[in-house]
């Protein structure tokens, strides 16, 4: 039997099914792996922040001098927004404990408003 791409897709998701359901029933049955899970995302999540802070520390002041044509502007204001837009949405998740991302939101954020 020859084996198509459609097959090995397949077999790949079913593992990935697989394994995901067993971490989740080892999560769900150890509390310590809950608290070390949580802290990895949480340790993640704040490191992103600093790390997104610390390269505009950098970056900005490296642009002195430049000038941006209006397209260039455009286009960076077009991605401040997105950082706006998923920072809101960081900030209002932490607030009220929803998580989820409604599909304008997963739109924008891709760029594809």
């Amino acid at each position: 039997m020859q084996w198509t791409p459609e097959d090995a897709m397949l077999v790949n998701r079913a593992q990935f099914d697989n394994s995901h359901e067993t971490r989740d029933r080892i999560r769900e049955r150890t509390p310590a792996v809950r608290k070390i899970q949580h802290t990895i995302e949480y340790l993640h999540l704040v490191g992103r922040c600093h790390g997104f802070v610390a390269t505009l520390g950098r970056l900005v002041p490296q642009l002195c001098g430049q000038e941006f044509p209006e397209d260039e502007r455009e286009t960076v204001r077009r991605q401040i927004g997105r950082v706006r837009a998923a920072a809101d949405w960081l900030e209002g998740a932490l607030d009220n404990g929803e998580f989820t991302l409604d599909e304008q939101l997963v739109q924008f954020l891709k760029g594809e408003e």
